[in-house]
């Protein structure tokens, strides 16, 4: 499960690229995640592209060049298309063999002649627009935040918020593949229509969600799949795992607890879900892994979902934060209000356990297909990370920073932004860029 730790972790490394060494970039040379872009203004179609500081090398364009050989050469070749299921479909050897190509060419210590070719192959960020990673058969949702569920279960079951299997599985349900779209600059969504029980009422009412919501969530694509009927083990379950995104479960809180029982989420989920442009790799992740870890008191994972490797490193410590922008911070110039921050490690369950448990009944997982992990919430109030939560289910108004505008739920109008960002002691700063959404008026 654990990816050792190499000279594409040197924190000493720096790129011949200028903007891939200044504080504060998301994409250093440690980094390296990939996209599927285009240029804005270009008939052109879409193709993989990795970042490095504020440039995107464009891979269908290094493949054209010769520059890379073997088993990178391949890698490459498979990002050149409009989606990024063959490569996810090549496995391990293939992403590393890639990433190491890479950071070779945009090293500072690069051949001046590889530099040259290598600068042709770069388009500005500002300049491009970014597609879907995959082509996804199939989107899985879980529930593995245990201080999200508590948050969640005391404003309906105050006494017992806990539902029985909580503490004992991955919880999960089946999403909707078809609405995932790219958290990019200027995408906007419409509020959702359809029916919702008023308090008080003795009948639902159907109009436009009262009660939009955000979920601040991370995803992961699968890699190789595996056959019907044979379970992935836990210790073999990151081998399935390309690397990991930010994901915002849009919901419509009052269709959602209307329509859930018995068979769970609906059309409360299925109207919106974006993800970050940016695919950060697990190898990029290795220097930020950290134990999985459970209270003594706590029931203890069968032995399915159990492991020294998981336990050892299993979780990984990426730093999140919501922001919220409205109409009045533009008309202002304000800076998005920060409205909540936590951690990825608090999770009670870990990507490998939720791969292993999707899979455990004999449910074949395909190259491309997105799981998301829940929101991720963590133990004081200011690290909840849905709105629900900050509001207390909508009682409690949340105020905004510099505007000083309330909110219970999300208003027309109203953009959020989730950014994550990965630090340690002696290690280089990576990051996954931001995963934006805005909220339009209801149609109809």
């Amino acid at each position: 499960m654990a990816i050792a730790l190499n000279a594409t972790h040197d924190p000493a490394a720096r790129s011949w690229v200028p903007s891939a060494n200044t504080d504060g970039t998301d994409f250093p040379l440690q980094n390296l995640p990939l996209a599927v872009f285009r240029r804005q203004t270009a008939d052109e179609a879409f193709r993989g592209g990795a970042a490095i500081g504020d440039q995107v090398l464009d891979l269908a364009a290094l493949a054209a060049s010769g520059l890379l050989q073997g088993d990178a050469q391949a890698a490459c070749l498979a990002c050149a298309q409009p989606a990024l299921n063959d490569y996810m479909a090549m496995g391990s050897g293939a992403w590393r063999a890639l990433r190491h190509g890479l950071f070779a060419l945009l090293h500072g210590d690069a051949a001046a002649a590889v530099q040259q070719q290598v600068r042709s192959c770069l388009v500005p960020q500002a300049e491009v627009e970014y597609g879907l990673h995959a082509r996804i058969g199939d989107y899985t949702d879980f529930y593995t935040s245990i201080h999200h569920a508590l948050n969640v279960g005391r404003l309906i079951f105050p006494d017992n918020p806990l539902t029985p299997n909580f503490q004992w599985l991955p919880i999960a349900y089946h999403g909707r593949a078809s609405s995932v779209r790219v958290g990019q600059a200027g995408f906007g969504f419409r509020r959702p229509m359809g029916q919702a029980m008023p308090p008080g009422a003795r009948q639902p009412a159907y109009g436009p969600c009262a009660r939009l919501d955000f979920e601040l969530e991370m995803g992961f694509y699968i890699g190789p799949g595996n056959g019907l009927g044979e379970p992935v083990p836990l210790d073999a379950a990151e081998d399935h795992i390309v690397g990991m995104v930010l994901l915002n479960d849009w919901s419509a809180r009052d269709h959602q607890f209307w329509e859930m029982n018995p068979l769970g989420p609906f059309l409360g989920k299925n109207f919106c879900t974006t993800v970050s442009p940016w695919l950060v790799g697990m190898e990029a992740l290795a220097p930020f892994r950290v134990p999985f870890t459970r209270p003594a008191a706590d029931p203890q994972p069968l032995a399915y979902l159990d492991g020294r490797a998981n336990r050892e490193h299993g979780g990984v410590d990426v730093q999140l934060e919501v922001r919220l922008d409205t109409p009045r911070h533009h008309a202002r110039g304000l800076e998005p209000s920060r409205i909540a921050a936590t951690s990825f490690r608090h999770q009670y369950w870990t990507p490998a356990q939720m791969l292993a448990q999707h899979t455990v009944g004999g449910c074949n997982l395909q190259p491309g297909d997105l799981l998301g992990t829940g929101t991720v919430s963590g133990p004081t109030p200011q690290e909840a990370g849905a709105i629900v939560e900050l509001s207390k289910g909508g009682r409690e108004p949340i105020v905004l920073q510099g505007t000083g505008e309330p909110r219970t739920f999300l208003e027309d109008g109203d953009t959020v932004i989730l950014r994550g960002w990965c630090e340690a002691p002696g290690r280089e700063c990576i990051g996954f860029g931001e995963c934006r959404g805005t909220v339009l008026p209801a149609r109809g």
